[in-house]
């Protein structure tokens, strides 16, 4: 990324631009905490590259397919999630490129194995404009921090959202060959 020096300042159809790429990382957090495999369709290349390196975990996925296909075993009728993607810095790399870096919060519930994650982590995204249509190309992420706790059984839960639109156990493929497993060891 630039110096805050060397930045120039975005022209009209820039500032479009960069609100349409706001709506699509809206869309992909939205379209993950949901399991809306259609509306994760429309947000990707066919050749998206993704890797996601967790505390505990790296996922890497080449191409839409694999993505959704992680996307959909991961957060899935067991789980319950919350991502909040906010403050973008996004710089064009051309008239149909741009890259971005988001800062993300995000919180899971697996209810099969009765444990909490939450944590924050840093986005990088490169995205692409195809068809006069923005959509992400590449996905990173690097965990700023992470943390597991058991769940509670008093803690009642009153909606869930993935119960009804998740993949449901007998319908979940093994992702075990997108993901590698690391020790869960105190920084």
């Amino acid at each position: 990324m630039p110096k805050e020096s060397e930045m120039v300042a975005f022209t009209p159809e820039q500032l479009s631009d960069l609100e349409e790429i706001k709506q699509l990382k809206s869309r992909y957090c939205r379209a993950t905490d949901t399991c809306d495999e259609a509306l994760l369709r429309q947000l990707f290349t066919p050749d998206v590259t993704v890797e996601y390196r967790g505390g505990a975990y790296i996922a890497r996925c080449a191409g839409v397919d694999e993505m959704i296909d992680f996307l959909m075993n991961a957060h899935h009728s067991q789980m319950i999630t919350m991502h909040h993607a906010h403050l973008p810095d996004i710089r064009f790399t051309g008239a149909d490129a741009a890259e971005g870096i988001w800062y993300c919060e995000d919180f899971h519930i697996a209810l099969d194995r009765k444990e909490i994650t939450s944590g924050c982590l840093i986005y990088r995204d490169q995205y692409v404009r195809r068809d006069g249509t923005w959509l992400i190309a590449r996905t990173e992420y690097d965990r700023v921090w992470e943390a597991f706790e058991p769940l509670r059984p008093e803690i009642a839960i009153t909606a869930h959202q993935l119960a009804r639109t998740g993949r449901t156990p007998d319908q979940r493929r093994n992702i075990d060959h997108l993901l590698h497993w690391k020790a869960r060891t105190a920084a």
